[in-house]
């Protein structure tokens, strides 16, 4: 999502319009399957990393440092280079960058399974190519961007357990070897210090009301 002061007056319009349209929240939002192959629990207190993309970063964000487990999320972008991580470059949909959040997790409170089934369930339509709502382009791309290749078997696992869930085609990709560049100061925390903005009520508030409506246990306010 383009922040609107930084457009050309001629685009202001469109993207308002854009925004303040329904989008496909409503019915991408669906409470899939727990994942049958999963990392086991760790026995203590531990850290570990999961970086997911699936639209824009204010979202996810939003709703993944909202599940208890989650220690820490950060807004940023994944699947380019270093060079090219920055919002304005991003944005042309040319970098091979997806807008992405990197979660801290402690995997004795939940599991890399358990966060994948809420990023299909509420954080992102999987059934969208290069797109989430509102959002297109390959910037707003599906990837499970794999830390590991225990990472990267549960997802693929996961997704072909997923296939039944959904009437189209699951588009949502794996890519591993691919490092996280941490977002502008302006973006992180977005939705928590913005709750009014157009783009959040219409687009990502819903998200997490649907997180706390179907992960009771692990929400917290």
């Amino acid at each position: 999502m383009r922040i609107l002061p930084l457009l050309p007056i001629v685009g202001v319009a469109a993207v308002t319009f854009a925004v303040l349209q329904p989008t496909q929240a409503a019915e991408s939002v669906r409470l899939v399957p727990a994942a049958k192959i999963d990392a086991p629990r760790a026995a203590k207190p531990a850290t570990a990393t999961a970086v997911l993309a699936g639209g824009c970063f204010w979202g996810l964000e939003g709703v993944f440092e909202r599940v208890n487990g989650v220690k820490d999320v950060v807004s940023g972008y994944a699947g380019g280079r270093a060079a090219t991580a920055q919002y304005e470059l991003i944005g042309t949909g040319m970098t091979g960058h997806a807008e992405a959040v990197r979660i801290t997790y402690d995997p004795s409170k939940i599991s890399y399974g358990q966060l994948l089934r809420i990023y299909f369930s509420v954080g992102t339509n999987p059934t969208q190519l290069n797109r989430q709502g509102p959002d297109t382009g390959s910037q707003y791309r599906g990837t499970i961007f794999a830390q590991n290749a225990d990472q990267a078997r549960i997802a693929k696992a996961y997704i072909a357990q997923l296939k039944p869930s959904f009437g189209r085609p699951i588009v949502t990709t794996i890519e591993m070897g691919k490092p996280f560049y941490a977002a502008e100061a302006y973006h992180q925390d977005f939705m928590r210090r913005n709750p009014n903005h157009g783009y959040i009520v219409v687009n990502d508030a819903p998200k997490v009301a649907a997180l706390k409506q179907l992960f009771p246990g692990v929400y917290r306010g």
